[in-house]
């Protein structure tokens, strides 16, 4: 009975047959008969019918708000159908890359046949877990990537800002040298320090970048971080200082497992790609 919901609908919006079945493309003769379905199929009388009007009776006027949540629901059933039938790829990535992921998820979905993208947003250990798990179809890692990885479309994040706790000596600086960082603890989220710069190194777990901020703002050490972090974030207990450090850059690429090779997997190395040209 979807289609007679949806004339009943359509005549008690606009309380007039033909412009209903106008709306809907069809004959006022074939509205006329599915509303005299629907009235049958009830039993009760819907509309009430003169030469000049057509009015909704009182069981019109109480049923039309259940006729209109079974539309709602139909559509709302025919949409899931549709999303759950597309193709889906399962993406990690970490939080300082969410606006490429984000653009990748739309080339995808923009393309013909489409392919839903679910993104999660995770670390480096917790994404290559999840990858080596088959919980997701590839990730976007910190190089280098696990060995029983296969890797593409590789980028790179230039680092040229540090993060430093409010009131520390450098805050006022308009640029602060690499090399001036010697006597400093440098956190370095991930698994390895930052090349070339002096000072001593301490761990951040899974590159997590937030909580390293955390750690500066209460006095653990200072974060070289990209810029498109010090422009976004904003804090009180921490400054961002420009960085020279010559060629400081965190380098990613795309990871997934060679037992799990599909062809929408192929079309995320591509949307990838293309992503990273047209940026």
């Amino acid at each position: 009975m979807q289609k007679e919901m949806h004339c009943f609908a359509a005549v008690a919006g606009r309380l007039s047959f033909s412009k209903a079945a106008a709306d809907l493309g069809m004959s006022q003769p074939a509205m006329s008969q599915a509303i005299i379905r629907l009235e049958r199929a009830a039993g009760v009388r819907l509309f009430d019918r003169t030469a000049r009007e057509v009015r909704l009776t009182a069981e019109g006027k109480a049923l039309l708000p259940y006729a209109e949540q079974a539309i709602e629901a139909a559509r709302a059933f025919t949409t899931e159908a549709a999303r759950l039938a597309r193709p889906t790829i399962h993406l990690a990535y970490p939080p300082l890359v969410g606006a490429l992921a984000a653009r990748i998820a739309r080339r995808l979905a923009g393309r013909s046949p489409a392919i839903g993208v679910e993104l999660r947003a995770a670390g480096r250990g917790t994404a290559a877990q999840a990858l080596a798990n088959g919980e997701v179809s590839a990730a976007i890692l910190a190089t280098p990537a696990p060995a029983q990885f296969v890797t593409a479309a590789r980028f790179h994040v230039t680092v040229d800002h540090l993060a430093v706790p409010a009131g520390h000596r450098l805050e006022s600086r308009t640029r602060v040298e690499g090399a001036e960082l010697g006597g400093e603890v440098l956190l370095s989220p991930g698994s390895r320090p930052w090349a070339g710069l002096p000072g001593r190194s301490r761990t951040v777990a899974d590159d997590d970048f937030a909580a390293a901020l955390d750690l500066v703002a209460a006095g653990a050490g200072l974060l070289p971080i990209p810029q498109l972090l010090a422009r976004t974030i904003r804090r009180e207990d921490v400054r961002f200082v420009p960085l020279d450090a010559g060629d400081l850059r965190i380098t990613y690429a795309l990871a997934w497992s060679k037992e799990r090779v599909t062809p929408e997997l192929m079309a995320l190395v591509q949307a990838v790609q293309d992503a990273l040209w047209t940026r």
